[in-house]
């Protein structure tokens, strides 16, 4: 058996033990320090200091001390080392802990609730009014946060009781806050283009900038479907009466947004342009907008010690995560390739003689089917090292591969049978909601998405437009 067949093995491993159950970040690291152990053993190396004790003529405790050393005097602790440094002194991922600070303290500000009342308020003349509210509160909030779960669940708890008692259809209302909540981790400023960016060494503000229009794109597919379904079965989606909306003139409406809408959206728009256009580094505008979500805390009465302290909380454990992450990923990926793993994949691969259609199909199902029992997190930093390698023989820009996967990940959470948005809505609905019904109402939308992404591979300049006008081709 030769080396690239125990690489091939520690894959097969880490791929069990994450469907086990066993922690991903700590797994990584434990098979990379294992098999690194194996991959990097040199006699020579480890007992050298303890053969220059003997001649030296140390005492025992000595040699023994030496001889205890030896075992730990292998490369891989100092590879290891070396990439726990690494990704503490990436700038890039600064941005992530600051990202995550603003959507935590945003989500407790109590501005969503206000938000969508505003919404449903201003649109309740369209078809679909309070699903069309939903699903831009779920994109704005989803923009803000980058956090699916935490969207979803806040969703499930103020909008789809308000649907539900306006004799909204279930599988109707229940797809539009699950498909809406997913958007966040594709739409800029999103946490995934900068762990994709850091992991496969893209700018992230070319990353943002071409993700943009897809973002957007499909936002607006999504839209339309809820407008033109409410159209069709008017049933599935009542009229508001004047006592549901109350009486409002055109000023009260548009103050109204102007106090809940324009300040989200301009603190989106403002963090996002200031990496677009150059006026600061992902990491400055990060913590641009980690202090404007206090501020807007601070101005809706909403800032309390509590609230503060959950936020630091839940933002220093999701960047443990991502953080350790990176640590097992590269650790894990230096060894697999030094094995000899990849040079494996990429032959068995590029004998395949596909074409880049095909090969961009194959990968896309693979991340598809990934998608069921593993995090976008996990995907990302485990996987798509994998592929990345191979782009370049099939002519495949990794921007554009890129946007496929971030676009192709919304479907890992509408996915039956392991659609966490599904269970994530689930665990806050009333009983009488169905987890099939939650499943029905979500199939739609995984048609768009593939529609979505069919568009953007007939028109990658959906892709490229945007990144090339700001910073060139």
């Amino acid at each position: 058996m030769t080396d690239a067949h125990v690489a091939v093995g520690m894959l097969i491993i880490l791929i069990l033990a994450i469907f086990l159950g066993f922690p991903v970040a700590f797994t990584l690291m434990a098979l990379g320090v294992g098999f690194g152990y194996y991959a990097y053993y040199d006699v020579s190396r480890m007992w050298r200091a303890y053969d220059r004790a003997v001649v030296s003529g140390a005492d025992q405790f000595t040699l023994a001390e030496t001889w205890f050393g030896g075992y730990f005097n292998n490369r891989i602790f100092d590879l290891f080392v070396n990439q726990t440094y690494s990704v503490i002194q990436n700038d890039v991922l600064t941005a992530i802990p600051l990202f995550l600070f603003m959507g935590y303290i945003v989500e407790r500000a109590n501005i969503v609730d206000r938000l969508f009342s505003t919404l449903y308020i201003a649109t309740r003349r369209l078809p679909g009014s309070m699903a069309v509210a939903a699903l831009v509160t779920c994109t704005l909030f989803a923009t803000a946060t980058g956090i699916v779960g935490a969207v979803v669940t806040l969703m499930g708890l103020l909008a789809l009781p308000a649907m539900l008692k306006a004799k909204y259809d279930v599988r109707y209302a229940t797809g539009v806050i699950c498909a809406g909540g997913t958007l966040g981790i594709l739409i800029p400023p999103s946490i995934l283009l900068i762990v994709y960016a850091a992991t496969s060494g893209i700018s992230v503000v070319r990353m943002y900038a071409a993700a943009l229009l897809p973002g957007l794109l499909l936002a607006g597919l999504y839209l339309l479907y809820v407008v033109f379904r409410a159209v069709l079965q008017p049933q599935l989606a009542p009229k508001p009466t004047r006592e549901d909306v109350g009486e409002h003139t055109a000023l009260e409406i548009v103050w109204m947004m102007v106090t809940s809408f324009v300040p989200l959206a301009f603190l989106i728009l403002a963090v996002l342009g200031a990496i677009l256009f150059g006026f600061a580094t992902p990491s400055e505008a990060a913590a641009i907008g980690a202090l404007g979500g206090l501020l807007l805390a601070v101005a809706y009465r909403a800032l309390t010690w509590s609230r503060l302290k959950e936020s630091v909380y839940l933002t220093a454990r999701t960047s443990a995560m991502v953080c350790w992450l990176f640590v097992g990923s590269a650790t894990f990926a230096s060894v697999f390739a030094y094995l000899g793993g990849q040079q494996l994949i990429s032959e068995f691969v590029t004998g395949l003689d596909m074409s880049p259609l095909m090969f961009l199909i194959m990968a896309q199902l693979i991340i598809f089917v990934l998608g069921w029992p593993l995090e976008w997190t996990e995907i990302i930093v485990i996987f798509i090292p994998i592929f990345i390698p191979l782009l370049p023989h099939f002519g495949i820009d990794p921007l554009f591969f890129g946007i496929l996967v971030a676009i192709n990940l919304q479907t890992a959470f509408l996915s039956p049978p392991m659609a966490m948005s599904a269970y994530y809505l689930k665990g806050v609905s009333p009983s009488h909601v169905q987890l099939t019904d939650i499943f029905r109402g979500m199939l739609p939308y995984m048609a768009i998405v593939i529609l979505c992404m069919v568009m953007i591979y007939i028109f990658p300049d959906l892709v490229f437009s945007l990144p090339n006008a700001i910073y060139g081709g």
